[in-house]
């Protein structure tokens, strides 16, 4: 399985790059902005609901991920 983590400060340009890798290789892009969107709605981020969805979720996508073909 290919796995690629960008990490740095906000506005830096994680998302492009992680849209470029997707583009050009067989990588899906799965980005923290997904969570977010998804919740807020909902729990705004000064709710500890908002986090501990967020951070429920990402884990359960990443476990869930890892013993996939994807």
């Amino acid at each position: 399985m290919k796995f690629v983590m960008l990490l740095g400060p906000q506005a830096v340009g994680k998302m492009t790059i992680g849209q470029e890798l997707e583009q050009k290789t067989s990588m899906k892009l799965f980005h923290n902005h997904q969570t977010i969107d998804l919740l807020h709605p909902y729990f705004d981020f000064t709710k500890p609901a908002h986090h501990k969805l967020k951070d429920l979720i990402r884990r359960e996508m990443f476990k869930e991920m890892a013993v996939s073909d994807l």
